[in-house]
């Protein structure tokens, strides 16, 4: 497991978020253009096996749950090389789907395009976009790192969040996300 930063190449704070078109665990397919008219959206790179992903799992559902009646729109994608490692499966991505009771579009990206059109490279790596689809908050979750959120001190995507929901500018200091590398073929 190697211990991989957010990347900043190719988005930055202001760039439009790139188009996808993807398959989610529920069966539908979902471009950009299905979450038009969201106050935010959190795109996170994230997928089933990761360590740094996993105790987080829950508070992704939490957020969704607690911001998506204002305006917040979470999705998951998971990048991973499946036959390299099968337990990014699709099969798998249902099972934990249903498990941990995603109330958000998870979904794969078998040919890794669209984690290539971001310029993702860890798991978890979130984005967050405002209702024009500008990225405003690029960075961690928080400083518990492969730990529940509840086990750390600080709440920038939380924080971010409640920003872009207000129509303010983000004043989050922006500090890498840290997981696994993605698993390229």
């Amino acid at each position: 497991m190697a211990l991989t930063l957010s990347s900043y190449r190719i988005l930055n704070k202001d760039s439009t978020a790139p188009n996808f078109e993807l398959f989610g665990v529920d069966g539908k397919t979902y471009t950009l253009a299905s979450f038009k008219g969201e106050k935010a959206l959190l795109i996170i790179f994230m997928c089933n096996h990761c360590p740094y992903v996993q105790p987080k799992m829950d508070y992704f559902v939490e957020l969704q749950e607690r911001y998506g009646k204002e305006g917040l729109q979470i999705v998951g994608i998971n990048s991973n090389d499946a036959a390299k490692y099968p337990e990014d499966s699709f099969e798998n991505m249902l099972k934990w789907a249903m498990e941990k009771k995603f109330n958000f579009p998870y979904l794969t990206d078998p040919t890794q395009e669209v984690a290539k059109k971001y310029d993702a490279q860890c798991t978890p790596d979130p984005y967050l976009f405002d209702n024009q689809l500008k990225l405003q908050y690029h960075g961690r979750f928080d400083d518990a790192h492969g730990k529940p959120h509840s086990e750390g001190k600080t709440s920038e995507m939380e924080d971010a969040i409640k920003q872009v929901l207000a129509g303010e500018k983000v004043a989050i200091e922006t500090l890498p996300s840290m997981g696994c590398n993605i698993k390229w073929k």
